[in-house]
């Protein structure tokens, strides 16, 4: 009895120490947080039937600030950003919202640093050809055909998503902006 119970402790300490990754295995100093500290370059009104099928905020700044400022810091403590979302609220009485989008992204922001997003999309032709904007396009009558309204008030809601090295996932708090999108 004593030898199974000494081989399915050796057994259970085994598969933990085979089970620790050589990155995390040391502490982050207490956590970092990941924001959006400015943007710039996005349109307040656009127009679908311009031609273009994209949407973009031309720069855009991730900060990574550790959440104890006065703790040791450390490389565990970059953050990989592997993706993002956008949702979409309309700020009228329609009911209808273009899909979210969602997509990968790479990149790293040290910690206590920066790292500067050029060109992102927010709005691809997956969201701007589909209702409700595709109501706007002068060949579908450029109205809205639940409102009537030449003009779709919308709320771009972006948030970034990844990892610290040490592998705690952390995401931005969700920024909030509107377009109107006219014919």
């Amino acid at each position: 009895m004593r030898t199974m119970i000494r081989s399915g402790l050796v057994a259970l300490l085994a598969i933990g120490l085979l089970s620790c990754e050589s990155r995390t295995d040391k502490t982050d100093g207490g956590g970092v947080l990941l924001s959006i500290s400015a943007f710039n370059g996005l349109p307040v009104t656009f127009s679908v039937n311009n031609g273009g099928t994209l949407v973009q905020v031309d720069n855009l700044t991730l900060r990574n600030v550790a959440k104890n400022p006065s703790a040791e810091t450390g490389a565990l403590m970059d953050v990989e950003v592997t993706n993002y979302t956008v949702t979409y609220k309309r700020l009228d009485k329609g009911t209808r919202t273009p899909p979210a989008l969602s997509d990968g992204l790479f990149g790293t922001v040290p910690v206590n640093s920066t790292d500067v997003i050029v060109n992102l999309p927010v709005m691809t032709a997956a969201q701007l050809r589909n209702p409700p904007l595709s109501d706007l396009l002068l060949a579908n009558g450029g109205l809205d055909s639940e409102t009537l309204s030449p003009v779709i008030p919308i709320e771009l809601q972006l948030t970034f998503y990844g990892k610290t090295l040490s592998g705690d996932s952390v995401s931005t708090q969700t920024a909030t902006w509107h377009i109107d999108f006219t014919p």
